[in-house]
C-alpha cells in the first residue's frame, strides 16, 4: 500500500510551509501551511486583513515571506529568483482584484500582453489566440476593440480571465474574482470557473470572501486568521467547526443564507 504522504506529496501542486509575514512591527501571517492538490479549486477565505492577498502574491512570487518556504510544482519559490523563472511563470495565470486591465490599451491588447511578454509568436497568430479566449471566456467579438472604461465590471472581469488563461497554464490564481459584483454576474463568473476547469485541466487557487462562491465551487477551503490557517475541509465540514472564528465566519446569518441557497442550488440541478 502507498504511504499516504508521500502520495498526498505527489499529488499537491502547491505546498506552503511555515510561512511568517511580517511588516514593520505589524505581523500579517505567524505560521502559514497549507497545501494545494492538483486538480481541484482550492479557495483562501478569512476576514479583512487577514492576509489573503498577500499569501497569493507570495504563492506567485510578487511578494517574498519573512521567514518559511513556498514550493510551486515542487520548486522553492526562492529558487526562481536565481535563475531564468519563465518556464514556471508560464505554467499559471493570474486574475488579479478588479481585473486590473491597462486604461490604455483595448480588451485584445491587454488580453495579448503575456504572449508578447513570453512568446515569440507572429503577431497574426496572436491575434488568432487572443480572439479564442476572448470567445471562450464569454464575450462577443466585437467587445475586443473596448478598452476597460467602455466595458461593464463583468466584462472587465472575463477580459482579466481571458488575459490569465491565455498561454494555457496548468495553475490558475484568481484574487476576489466576484467582488462588487451583482449576485446574478457573480454566479455567472463561477460557472465560467468551473467550466474552464474542466474544459482545460486547471488547478484553481481563489481568494475570496464571497460565501456564495466558496458554497458554489470550491472543493477545499483554507481559513486564515490570528496568523495562521484555522482550518482547511469542504465547506460542509468548515461549516461544522468548533474554532469559534471559523463559526462566526460560517454560521452567521449570510454564511447561512449562501448554505441555505448552495443546498437549493444542488437540489435545482438534481430534478
Amino acid at each position: 500500500m502507498a504511504n499516504p504522504e508521500r502520495v498526498e506529496k505527489q499529488q499537491s501542486i502547491i505546498e506552503v510551509s511555515h510561512v511568517a509575514t511580517r511588516f514593520g512591527q505589524a505581523v500579517v501571517h505567524a505560521d502559514v501551511n497549507l497545501s494545494v492538490r492538483r486538480g481541484e479549486v482550492f479557495a483562501i477565505a478569512g476576514g479583512n486583513g487577514c492576509g489573503k492577498s498577500t499569501l497569493l502574491r507570495e504563492i506567485v512570487g510578487l511578494l517574498t515571506p519573512s521567514s518559511g518556504s513556498i514550493h510551486l510544482f515542487g520548486l522553492d519559490s526562492r529558487a526562481l529568483e536565481e535563475y531564468d523563472g519563465r518556464p514556471i511563470h508560464r505554467r499559471f495565470g493570474v486574475m488579479f482584484q478588479q481585473g486590473a486591465l491597462f486604461s490604455s490599451f483595448t480588451l485584445a491588447e491587454n488580453v495579448a500582453v503575456p504572449l508578447r511578454e513570453f512568446t515569440g509568436l507572429s503577431a497574426q497568430l496572436i491575434r488568432e489566440i487572443v480572439a479564442v479566449k476572448i470567445a471562450m471566456v464569454g464575450l462577443p467579438p466585437d467587445s475586443a476593440t473596448k478598452f476597460p472604461s467602455e466595458l461593464s465590471g463583468g466584462m472587465r472581469r472575463r477580459a482579466a480571465l481571458a488575459r490569465a488563461i491565455v498561454m494555457d497554464p496548468e495553475l490558475l490564481f484568481l484574487d476576489e474574482p466576484t467582488a462588487g459584483l451583482d449576485p446574478i454576474i457573480a454566479a455567472g463568473f463561477d460557472d465560467l470557473v468551473l467550466s474552464l476547469k474542466r474544459l482545460l485541466g486547471l488547478t484553481v487557487v481563489m481568494v475570496t470572501h464571497d460565501l456564495d462562491s466558496l458554497w458554489r465551487i470550491a472543493d477545499r477551503v483554507a481559513v486564515l486568521g490570528n496568523g495562521k490557517v484555522l482550518g482547511v475541509g469542504t465547506m460542509q465540514e468548515l461549516s461544522q467547526s468548533d474554532d469559534p472564528v471559523i463559526r462566526e465566519y460560517f454560521q452567521g446569518q449570510r454564511g447561512r443564507a449562501a448554505q441555505e441557497q448552495a443546498a437549493w442550488n444542488q437540489q435545482g440541478r438534481r430534478t
